[in-house]
């Protein structure tokens, strides 16, 4: 049934790509980006699945890995992700997208193989070394290597879609987010349920499952499989990746056109490493919405990660099934608020992005609030507001980072633009991780207390972004789209 949701949805998603045409481009076009972003989405999508695969196997080895040693293992690998887009966004900025996304494919299945390989020795007590270094070490080196993909998607993103699709785009990211997220979490815990030595009433796909891969009668659980099925699903993304990707529309026979955003009339400069991270640091918008990305990644991961273990830990009698279809849950409402914030971005506030970012800040602080207030008292409304926080904070990320970042970046310098902001993601990842891995030991009260103040910084950073774009997309929707100087009163940038 779930399989079937997510592949209607994503179905709905194709459909509404293609019915979204404001530029009025060819059909030819439009199937040709189609198979440009979509097996990139999609490579995306499972790299999320290799990287969420950690809360998993974590709640699969049980006492193997307590929530302390989760919290510096998940903090460790969120610390490198962030920290490495100083070199691999002006890395991607030179050498293009799609190679990019093969370097993230490819690093993140070896990394993967390596942690399933180490989680087969512990099982069989064949590791003599310490698992959270151990786990810590490789765990970096897988999101040193995801690192990669989401500046590469948007690298190539640039260049195919202009600013007034960009808000749509923004919700595209979303959604393959939150295919992601449903692969890591259903997908992911349908692997460790099925790879246990007892099943206890199997369903068809466990018994297909335990067949295919001889498990019936092995001694202990099949853990490692876990990280093994992704890493060979990557595998096969990244031929196709080198296959069907093309960094820009000329090197598919098209013509290159200009999308309007703030590398206009800039892209015969070249610049060094240096330079390109002097003017991405140097610019303040970039530098705000960075932080509106710090607080994100608290925030996302800080319900999205953290919900899953106190649903397991702190019984949750008539809202089960917001454990057992987290990652479904996740999926379809990623996906319904990806598509309202683009949409509001696009056609509400004339391809702004700071308004609906202010506004869903708004809504994470009143439901936090609400979390808080009933986290022992009313398990469905916990539910409920944990869906609607990740559903929120899931937006602002697809817009900021997805969208935002690559309009005030522009095409020469978006990889390292979206890369810095996406790593700022990650650092607040890595904060909240390491921090309520700690006070969730004391009392599970810290963990929606600890997203307030967050939520506050949100929206006021949002606030103060609110009227800024690109001097390129400002002189468009006045010359081209028609709008007003009322309209468009916006600050320069």
């Amino acid at each position: 049934m779930a399989v079937s949701l997510v592949a209607l949805t994503l179905l709905a998603v194709v459909f509404l790509y293609f019915k979204y045409n404001p530029l009025e481009h060819s059909r030819k076009f439009m199937v040709r980006r189609f198979v440009n972003w979509f097996p990139m989405g999609m490579s995306y999508a499972f790299l999320y699945m290799a990287r969420y695969n950690l809360n998993v196997s974590k709640n699969a080895l049980g006492s193997l890995m307590n929530k302390e040693s989760f919290g510096l293992i998940f903090g460790a690998g969120t610390i490198i992700y962030g920290l490495s887009f100083l070199i691999n966004g002006p890395l991607v900025d030179k050498i293009g997208g799609k190679r990019g996304i093969i370097i993230a494919t490819l690093g993140s299945s070896i990394a993967n193989i390596a942690m399933g390989v180490v989680t087969y020795l512990l099982l069989n007590q064949r590791w003599p070394f310490d698992l959270t270094i151990t786990f810590a070490v490789l765990y970096s080196v897988n999101m040193f290597f995801q690192s990669y993909g989401a500046v590469s998607i948007i690298k190539v993103k640039a260049y195919w879609f202009h600013v007034r699709e960009r808000g749509i785009f923004g919700a595209i990211f979303g959604t393959l987010i939150s295919f992601g997220v449903y692969f890591a979490f259903d997908w992911g815990q349908a692997i460790a349920d099925a790879s246990r030595s007892q099943v206890t009433n199997p369903t068809p796909f466990q018994i297909a499952f335990r067949q295919i891969f001889a498990l019936e009668g092995k001694p202990g659980d099949a853990t490692w499989l876990v990280f093994f099925i992704p890493a060979t699903i990557l595998l096969v993304w990244t031929l196709l990746d080198a296959w069907l990707i093309k960094d820009t529309p000329a090197k598919a026979k098209f013509e290159d056109f200009d999308t309007h955003d703030a590398s206009s009339g800039e892209m015969h400069h070249e610049y060094t490493m240096t330079e390109t991270l002097k003017l991405v640091f140097k610019n303040p918008v970039l530098m705000m919405i960075a932080v509106v990305e710090f607080t994100t990644g608290v925030i996302r991961n800080g319900v999205m990660q953290w919900y899953f273990i106190f649903a397991k830990e702190v019984p949750q009698p008539g809202a089960e099934m917001f454990l057992h279809h987290w990652g479904l849950l996740l999926c379809i409402s990623g996906i319904i608020g990806g598509f309202a914030i683009g949409y509001a971005s696009d056609h509400l506030f004339h391809s702004r992005r700071s308004p609906p970012v202010a506004i869903a800040g708004v809504g994470i602080f009143v439901l936090a609030v609400i979390l808080l207030a009933t986290l022992y008292t009313s398990p469905v409304t916990v539910g409920i507001c944990a869906v609607g926080i990740s559903l929120l904070s899931i937006s602002i990320h697809s817009l900021m980072s997805g969208t935002a970042a690559a309009d005030f970046g522009g095409r020469k310098l978006t990889a390292t633009a979206s890369g810095i902001t996406d790593g700022f993601v990650y650092l607040g990842t890595g904060l909240q991780s390491v921090s309520l891995g700690y006070l969730t030991n004391h009392s599970w009260l810290f963990w929606p207390a600890f997203l307030l103040p967050f939520a506050v910084l949100s929206v006021y950073i949002a606030v103060k972004m609110w009227g800024h774009l690109p001097e390129a997309t400002r002189k468009y929707l006045l010359s081209v789209e028609k709008l007003t100087v009322e309209q468009v009163r916006v600050k320069k940038t």
